[in-house]
């Protein structure tokens, strides 16, 4: 039993089978230990209560969002100006009017609907916009909370697939 003890042992894979077969000592072959199979466990679920809103925390992440979603509307119109420019709608717009002989002080739509005069208008209503959306926003997460402690707030149950 002590030559046993002290006998060199079998290298192993990550399968836990022998590396070197040792056809002498056949005993020393069998695993270490027995390989056991888990079972998968089932699917998780969680019941979450979302109580409370940071204020500050709101207002940071809606203000974010609401210059992104003002550079985006910035974007979108001069690229629509310049599309307009580009079919000639202006031109038309303003042939129509003086065909129709509303042609009073000679208005050109094109010196009246400029780029930087659109432009400027967009970015303007995007400033007022940034504020409004923030201030109403952050708000309402108030209010949220105002509700939640009569209430008890919103349930979430999340699963794990």
């Amino acid at each position: 039993m002590t030559q046993d003890r002290h006998a060199p042992r079998v290298a192993r894979s990550a399968s836990n089978t022998p590396l070197i077969a040792d056809k002498d000592r056949p005993e020393e072959n069998k695993p270490v230990r027995p390989i056991k199979r888990r079972k998968k466990p089932g699917a998780r679920r969680m019941k979450l209560s979302l109580t409370h809103l940071d204020a500050w925390s709101v207002a940071k992440v809606t203000f974010m969002l609401s210059i992104a979603g003002a550079l985006i509307q910035i974007i979108a119109v001069a690229l629509l100006w310049s599309l307009l420019k580009v079919v000639g709608v202006f031109d038309q717009v303003t042939q129509i009017v003086s065909s129709a002989g509303l042609d009073a002080g000679g208005i050109n739509l094109a010196n009246v609907f400029s780029l930087p005069t659109i432009l400027s208008g967009v970015t303007i209503f995007s400033i007022v916009e940034i504020v409004l959306v923030t201030i109403l926003v952050t708000i309402f997460a108030l209010l949220y909370n105002v509700v939640c402690s009569l209430v008890g707030g919103v349930h979430v149950t999340l699963g794990d697939d």
